[in-house]
């Protein structure tokens, strides 16, 4: 990594730790208020708004974890993710539901906010914790999943067909950019790659059986 893309990363995590500060701050105490004011009060009011936060936060990691180690994103890590937004967006939206549709938008703000700089922040992180012999171009950048794709869509490759990046995701249950990935990978080997590599399997089984 050279200078300027150091400094890129490093502005924008600053920056998105700014935003996501004040956010934060502003999104706790609406949420807080909110809480307060539908019956729960002292450590118990408090606490309640972390829970939505930390829920956020957990799923993130979980899926951090599951990018960094090649694997499919657990699909509960998801759900409680779309889970947490929605309960701190619309905590927000209640807490100024009193003051028409302007307040409720502007009280909404700091969660979007907050939500989409912590996802900017997981996008940093992801691109600066790629171990270096994982680089892309690397010949040591092997998706544990390039051998199950190749398998799967064995038909489409011996016909000289590509699989679609939307077809990968349905077969693997991947994200776009991991799908898109494996596509890359699947493309040159319509030279004979992998096709030699399905019919190797193939004469093996044959001889086994």
């Amino acid at each position: 990594m050279n200078a300027v893309d150091r400094v890129i990363r490093w502005s924008t995590a600053l920056a998105v730790l700014g935003v996501a500060a004040v956010a934060a701050v502003a999104s706790y105490e609406h949420a807080y208020d909110l809480v307060r004011a539908h019956g729960e009060a002292g450590w118990t009011a408090r606490l309640i708004p972390l829970t939505v936060d930390g829920l956020i936060y957990a799923s993130s990691m979980v899926m951090l974890d599951s990018a960094r180690r090649a694997m499919p994103v657990p699909a509960l890590a998801r759900w409680l993710l779309g889970l947490g937004i929605a309960a701190t967006l619309a905590a927000n939206v209640a807490h100024g539901l009193g003051h028409g549709l302007a307040g409720a938008a502007v009280a909404a703000w700091p969660a979007v906010a907050l939500v989409g700089s912590y996802e900017l922040l997981m996008m940093v992180t992801r691109s600066s914790q790629v171990p270096a012999d994982r680089a892309p171009g690397n010949q040591h950048d092997a998706d544990p999943l390039q051998e199950r794709a190749a398998e799967l869509f064995a038909g489409q490759l011996a016909a000289d067909r590509i699989p679609s990046v939307r077809a990968i995701r349905a077969q693997l249950h991947v994200g776009q950019p991991r799908a898109q990935r494996l596509r890359d990978h699947l493309a040159p080997e319509l030279q004979g790659g992998w096709k030699a590599q399905l019919r190797d399997r193939r004469a093996k089984s044959t001889a086994e059986a």
